[in-house]
């Protein structure tokens, strides 16, 4: 048996529910708490770094600072305390962000600069798709995650051909243009070629020579086919990989702490382990119900068959 599905760990399942789940009024109003905290946190940072304020507000601003930091601490001990792998949360991606919520605060006693670097908390925001249920959004970011994973190995030959063609490039307009025209050596030449190249074209160096002119419009002009390429490669990916089947971002996997779950889904699709059921869906009550049907008969099932077993 789960160890969240033991009856002595019942408070550790209730416990779960409320921070790591968004389907009930408890966990929206913890996980809205919380972004309200992760803001405030944000502008504390944001404000501090103004010296007129910071000048005159610094005792408040660092008070609340480290009141802040303090009650992330307590939340980031109650999410090890209830998740069933704390070693796997901790190493999950939201716990690396949790923790790095932290240290920064912690370690300003010894570098004072690093302080602010707690603006990092706004990574923790995320959890909005969770919490506003914002599946479509989510299942979307999801499809264009996977196809940047599908689509790897072609876009890094692609940057790697951008590189060559910056390299070559901005080595021709050096030795066109010359020292006399602002292009003093091949690193400023190829890097006049990169923001040629991606369409910036921040103007600090131009081409006097009408050939140095002629190839900075064929730099030019190849900069729009250069951002379409990417472009088609990921797009091409998405159509393969969509998924028309739409998933619920508020179920979190208690093993491996992944989300994206079928509302139907008895069993985590990334280890196969067994999930909970929903613990309340406004949007789809019948498909909540008949999923939690269906898991509470499977885990009975499960049961009985480990109890044979042993």
């Amino acid at each position: 048996m789960h160890p969240l599905q033991a009856p002595r760990a019942g408070w550790r399942r209730k416990l779960y529910i409320i921070i790591f789940e968004a389907d009930t009024a408890l966990g929206q109003l913890f996980d809205s708490a919380l972004l309200a905290a992760i803001l405030l946190s944000a502008l504390t940072v944001t404000l501090e770094s103004v010296a007129s304020i910071r000048n005159n507000y610094a005792v408040p601003l660092n008070l609340l600072d480290w009141t802040l930091t303090g009650l992330f601490s307590i939340e980031y001990l109650l999410r090890l305390l209830c998740a069933p792998k704390p070693l796997k949360y901790a190493r999950s991606f939201f716990g690396v962000i949790d923790l790095l919520a932290i240290l920064p605060q912690v370690i300003s006693l010894f570098v004072p600069q690093s302080r602010f670097l707690s603006s990092v908390r706004i990574l923790r925001l995320l959890r909005m798709f969770r919490i506003f249920k914002l599946t479509r959004y989510l299942s979307v970011a999801q499809e264009l995650a996977q196809a940047m994973r599908a689509s790897q190995r072609k876009i890094v030959v692609f940057l790697w051909v951008v590189l060559v063609l910056a390299v070559v490039l901005g080595t021709l307009m050096y030795v066109i243009e010359g020292e006399a025209n602002g292009f003093t050596s091949i690193p400023v030449s190829i890097y006049w070629a990169i923001v040629t190249l991606t369409t910036v074209g921040f103007g600090d160096i131009t081409p006097k020579t009408p050939l140095g002119q002629c190839l900075a419009s064929i730099v030019m002009i190849m900069g729009y086919g250069i951002i379409a390429v990417p472009t088609g490669i990921v797009s091409a990916s998405i159509a393969r990989n969509s998924d028309p089947r739409q998933r619920s971002a508020t179920r979190l996997c208690p093993h491996c702490f992944s989300e994206g779950h079928d509302w139907d889904a008895r069993f985590c699709k990334f280890c196969s382990e067994p999930l909970p059921p929903p613990a309340r869906d406004l949007d789809h009550p019948a498909k909540a119900a008949a999923a939690r049907s269906a898991y509470t008969q499977t885990a009975r099932s499960s049961e009985i068959s480990w109890r044979r077993r042993h």
